[in-house]
């Protein structure tokens, strides 16, 4: 056996990363055997026959050789308690047990080491596990998976029902479950108390599963196989192991590079972009698949989100996926890569190309054992997991956006809408002089000494005067406006999962495309496809009102702040604001004014400003909105809009998609681009201020902010939460502060139609539509959907929250809106 190495560590470039802590060559190759590795220990086969236990702590007594098999051992297992700790070997003659504490003392005393045998002659044994509470053992040999207990050490029953040769094996930590997985491609869930199966999958890839980790966290369980490919699969009891997600490594590694090297923050036209802090070049291994070998869980929490993430600490689970070339840490909560290691770019590493691995984690420090693919050493590598991590963030990521703005804008700003300058630069005693000069320049009466006359001096202003001349406003009484009191949104409230009306307010090919609130929760606006907008009562009783003059489906609906107004943007390429009371027109934009077609729009700036995209190009508009008529010139509008600044693209890309804060002061806009890439433009500067690169697999259709209501407080940090969703890639979730993807919601069918999404007031929940003909609603902190909502006969294509109380609105293709209420 050859002595024990020195620790070695990389080149310059990783030297802080990984270490090379110890390095066997051993007479017999331990590939594609199972390792264990518990920090501060490692186990793994040497010479065949024997079990060698490594120890990163206590030196002198770090190396512990275990001997008991005549057959070479094809698995080794840590124990989960600690009290004691043991380990399991198994090969084709033994499945051997040991007690590491008292093979350490009689090894000191000169003793031989013994250990008890759990099973005799079971085969060849491929994986070897441990119960949560080390009572019992799982031993996958050929088609079976067997049950020892290991007090009594016998076979407490035999679990058989795979087609093919079982590969690996895991316990379940919070049910009597063991979950095996087979080279038939499927995995299956055993309750090992009654000896009965609990859930058969169907097969999940034309290549063998490998590995299973139970997430306890999240209650989910993630799959491996040989293709580099994951599947994700929900553990809750009421969702009866529904999957969530799969994750192909292959493109998560190539998305990964794409994100380091296209996102950045305050980007200016031709800034070249630092090259990245770690080499992630893969050369010839770019047709290479990732087997997944070993699956490990590990803790993000305080490398990504150190002391304010987006979203909790206790959701920021991480999962390292050890394979040939390298090894992975995947986000369990987002589903992306938080950082790659690849063997060769660190060439003081002995093994470029494993053929078994095993990895675990303990506080921000992980061990990978390695057996080389092709010859004989066995390594354990220690891995600086917050070193790794940070190495391979952006390096601008100290800088934070929020759309909570940290100060007041200044007169060079877009945004400033102070006095004007010709105002501002004549004093005040200048201005009352002319004002008096404008009185005494045409009298009305010539006695200028009748006190009782009054024309001479200044008129007695009126505070909350009547509106008389309104016809609108006429129709509302003043016991009508008493009769409606607002109550604070309920923040614990249940899901609104209960249908309590359907209504349909089109039929053929007036579709509804897209439905919103108004801010005080009271009206429901909803576009057509067959170019009409309606406003309606949130309850859907009452007769609509109709707002007709586009040409085309109306996509696009946004309410005032003091819900006077509604905008609509068409297909048609235009832009219309209309007076809710009045019902009618109020401004209309069209291309005799805008170069390119509207897509998207809003107001913004708390009413202010208006918003919107035109072809590549985000415009600021300043409005001044006015019903009234002139009586010679009935048909000229005395609205008015006055352009402000137009920002373009980074990529000079058609914007998809756009969204602000109209219910406060916000400096931020997002939108989305053809080119799948996210940017944030800080109007108080009139600038880009970053961008997403590859945000989805595809362009993104809709963003939505956690914007909250008037009726509910948020923490502030939620408001900086905002969602993005496209065809075929489902829902991403994202924190500004961080520019990161927080979570991803995959469990709609969304592939050909562009469906909308919604956050509650309360910031708990996400809805969307999808083609099924069902709208699902999903819980912040979980990955799969909570509820599915059906009663639409076709795609639902919009969903919208209540602002004032707990009901969901659905709209779909079929023209019917849904109210549902909480129970």
């Amino acid at each position: 056996m050859q002595e024990p190495q020195g620790s070695s560590t990389s080149d310059g470039h990783g030297g802080d990363v990984v270490a090379e802590r110890y390095l066997v060559e051993s007479q017999q190759s331990a590939s594609h055997i199972q390792l264990a590795c518990r920090p501060p220990l490692c186990a793994f086969p040497l010479d065949g026959t024997a079990l060698c236990v490594w120890s990163s702590e206590d030196p002198p007594h770090q190396l512990l050789i275990l001997r008991g098999h005549h057959q070479p051992i094809t698995a080794v297992a840590f124990g989960n308690t600690g009290s004691p700790l043991l380990v399991c070997s198994a090969s084709q003659d033994y499945v051997i047990t040991w007690e590491l504490q008292e093979c350490r003392e009689r090894a000191r005393r000169g003793a031989v080491p013994r250990g008890l045998v759990l099973g005799t002659l079971l085969g060849t044994v491929v994986c070897v596990r441990y119960s949560p509470d080390d009572r019992v053992a799982a031993v996958c040999a050929g088609n079976k998976v067997l049950v020892l207990d290991v007090k009594s050490r016998c076979t407490r029953v035999e679990l058989e029902g795979h087609q093919g040769p079982v590969t690996t094996a895991e316990f379940c930590a919070w049910r009597t479950h063991v979950i095996s997985a087979s080279e038939d491609r499927s995995f299956k869930v055993w309750d090992y108390c009654q000896g009965s199966l609990v859930h058969s999958s169907s097969v999940l890839t034309a290549s063998p599963l490998l590995s299973l980790f139970v997430d306890g966290g999240s209650r989910q369980l993630v799959v491996g196989c040989a293709q580099g490919q994951l599947w994700v699969f929900s553990l809750v009891e009421s969702h009866h192991y529904r999957p969530v997600t799969r994750v192909d490594l292959r493109k998560e590694t190539d998305s990964f590079s794409t994100r380091r090297v296209g996102s950045r923050l305050g980007s200016q036209p031709g800034e070249r972009e630092p090259p990245p802090a770690h080499k992630l070049d893969r050369g010839d291994e770019a047709d290479t698949a990732l087997p997944v070998l070993g699956l490990s869980g590990c803790d993000l929490s305080l490398i990504l989100n150190p002391g304010h993430g987006g979203l909790a600490p206790e959701t920021a689970g991480g999962l390292w996926v050890g394979s040939t070339v390298g090894s992975l840490v995947l986000n369990l909560a987002s589903f992306e890569l938080e950082a790659v290691l690849y063997y060769k770019d660190f060439r003081n590493l002995s093994i470029q190309v494993a053929g078994s691995c095993a990895l675990m984690s303990r506080n921000d420090k992980a061990f990978c054992l390695l057996a080389s693919m092709f010859g004989n050493e066995i390594a354990v590598l220690e891995v600086d997991l917050a070193a790794l991590v940070r190495s391979q963030q952006h390096p601008h990521l100290e800088t934070h956006l929020s759309v909570l703005p940290s100060s007041c804008v200044f007169p060079p700003s877009p945004l400033y809408f102070g006095p004007a300058e010709e105002d501002c630069a004549k004093p005040a005693s200048h201005r009352q002089a002319a004002a008096r000069s404008a009185l005494r320049d045409q009298p009305l009466v010539f006695h200028s000494r009748i006190r009782s006359s009054g024309y001479t001096s200044a008129p007695h202003a009126a505070m909350f005067s009547p509106k008389t001349g309104t016809r609108g406003d006429s129709r509302r009484s003043s016991k009508c406006k008493k009769s409606h009191t607002y109550k604070d949104y309920p923040v614990d409230s249940s899901l609104p999962t209960r249908l309590r009306r359907q209504l349909t307010v089109a039929q053929g090919p007036g579709a509804v495309r897209c439905v919103q609130f108004s801010g005080d929760g009271r009206q429901l606006a909803c576009g057509l496809a067959n170019h009409l907008a309606l406003v309606l009562a949130a309850d859907l009783t009452g007769t609509p009102a109709v707002f007709s003059g586009h040409d085309g489906a109306v996509s696009a609906l946004g309410w005032s702040h003091d819900n006077r107004w509604l905008l609509s943007a068409s297909q048609d390429g235009t832009l219309r604001v209309w007076s809710v009371h009045r019902r009618e027109l109020a401004l209309s934009l069209g291309r005799d004014r805008l170069l390119k077609p509207v897509r998207c729009a809003q107001f913004y700036y708390l009413d202010s400003f208006v918003l919107l995209s035109s072809g590549p190009e985000l415009q600021l508009l300043r409005c001044h909105l006015d019903t009234c008529k002139d009586e010679i010139k009935r048909y000229k509008q005395k609205s008015s809009c006055t352009p402000v600044l137009g920002l373009p693209t980074a990529g000079a890309t058609e914007i998809t998609s756009l969204s602000a804060m109209n219910e406060f002061y916000s400096h931020l806009v997002l939108t989305a681009g053809r080119d799948r890439t996210l940017e944030v433009f800080d109007l108080s500067v009139g600038r880009s201020a970053a961008v997403i690169a590859g945000a989805h697999s595809r362009p993104v259709h809709h963003i939505c902010q956690n914007k909250g209501s008037s009726f509910t407080a948020q923490q502030p940090r939620a408001y900086d939460l905002f969602a993005t969703m496209a065809v075929g890639d489902g829902i991403r979730l994202w924190d500004l502060r961080t520019l990161r993807c927080e979570r991803r919601f995959e469990g709609h069918p969304n592939r050909c139609y562009p469906c909308g999404l919604a956050f509650s007031p309360c910031g708990r929940f996400v809805a969307c539509g999808a083609e099924d003909r069902h709208a699902y609603v999903y819980e912040m902190r979980s990955s799969t959907f909570s509820h599915r909502l059906a009663g639409h006969t076709d795609t639902v294509t919009g969903v919208a929250f209540s602002p004032s109380t707990p009901q969901l609105i659905t709209a779909g293709l079929d023209g019917r809106l849904q109210l549902f209420a909480a129970e």
